[in-house]
């Protein structure tokens, strides 16, 4: 079934990290970069939407990772920023063989937009938000602050 990036339902995936530092770079040239936040890998199957993407942002912008002396607290809360970077293998299906498939990943045309879509609904929330570059081969690097890793499936 192909995804219609207008319709309203669908899960969109995301590893999101608590960083002290992280940093994406595209052809030796650092293309996206903060200190203390967050760094969310989003991946995009085959049948989000929007509604999923905008969710997915909220659900990043409000996580309760950050310690503080009355339990914890979110990105929000401390108006950190976040670093969205796109990850199609967060689809990977690895149960058979040794060789995934990206069967469930959305093609380029659909899930581009739909990130773009986490990276605008953070924005509308106040977010400082750095990206990568769709598509490309990015070196992804972070300095992770715990660790504190989840993953998200909204």
């Amino acid at each position: 079934m192909d995804a219609d990036p207008t319709s309203e339902d669908g899960p969109v995936r995301a590893v999101v990290s608590r960083v002290a530092t992280a940093a994406v770079t595209v052809d030796g040239a650092v293309v996206g970069e903060i200190g203390r936040g967050l760094l969310a890998l989003v991946g995009v199957g085959r049948d989000d939407d929007v509604a999923a993407a905008r969710a997915l942002a909220r659900k990043v912008h409000e996580l309760r990772v950050f310690p503080s002396d009355d339990g914890a607290v979110s990105a929000a809360d401390l108006g950190l920023p976040v670093l969205v970077v796109s990850q199609f293998t967060l689809y990977a299906d690895t149960r058979k063989g040794r060789r995934p498939s990206w069967a469930d990943a959305a093609p380029g045309e659909v899930a581009e937009p739909l990130v773009d879509e986490v990276v605008a609904e953070l924005r509308r929330r106040g977010a400082g938000v750095a990206t990568g570059v769709f598509g490309a081969r990015m070196a992804v690097s972070s300095v992770n602050d715990g660790p504190m890793t989840l993953l998200l499936e909204v």
